[in-house]
């Protein structure tokens, strides 16, 4: 059992139950979109970001970000931090059909990728977190320079680094950023890119 200092927020009741066999900590459920217009569900999820901070573990499907951006805009950044599964094409074991857009949600995601999406947030996991990276911080104008952003290609571009960072395909600029903070200084991120570009050829 991995111990989780922060609240993990999830959409469903299946999303907790599997977290909870291998997780130990606080896991709550959106109850998938009910937590839209269930005031009490954003009341326990504002007490318990002041109190442990949360992680949100949505699905990477549309609703899934909704979801997300729903929480995120309702409580202080500093409170917030975002795990994230890939974009995996399949439907889970006890459906008998994939979701709308043909993703696995965080039920049917392998344990140790949710583990890494964890730990990739900043996660307090057994007593040690992850921290944002040493050296220079990776700004949006960084993204345009670096070809990941407003320039010609950089949509593919962006597929790619998602692809190969194991993050969803439809992640906000904003948020993407977040996340490259945490994995890669700007430098380590150059060397990154590079690499990409050279796969690309």
């Amino acid at each position: 059992m991995y111990k989780i200092k922060e609240t993990i927020v999830v959409e469903g009741v299946y999303d907790k139950i599997k977290l909870s066999r291998f997780i130990d900590g606080v896991i709550i459920t959106t109850h998938g979109f009910q937590v839209f217009s269930d005031k009490s569900i954003m009341d326990s999820i504002k007490k318990l970001a002041e109190k442990t901070g949360i992680v949100i573990l949505t699905d990477s499907d549309s609703a899934g970000f909704k979801i997300r951006n729903y929480i995120k805009q309702s409580l202080p950044e500093n409170s917030v931090k975002h795990a994230y599964i890939p974009d995996i094409h399949g439907k889970e074991k006890r459906k008998k059909e994939p979701g709308k857009e043909g993703l696995l949600g965080v039920e049917g995601i392998n344990d140790d990728i949710i583990l890494n999406a964890l730990k990739k947030a900043g996660c307090t996991i057994n007593g040690n977190a992850e921290q944002i990276r040493d050296g220079r911080k990776i700004t949006k104008a960084d993204l345009y320079r670096l070809g990941l952003s407003g320039g010609t290609g950089s949509h593919e571009k962006r597929i790619k680094l998602a692809s190969m960072l194991g993050i969803p395909m439809k992640i906000s600029a904003n948020m993407l950023l977040d996340i490259i903070n945490r994995l890669f200084n700007y430098d380590e991120l150059c060397e990154f890119i590079q690499n990409i570009d050279k796969i690309s050829k």
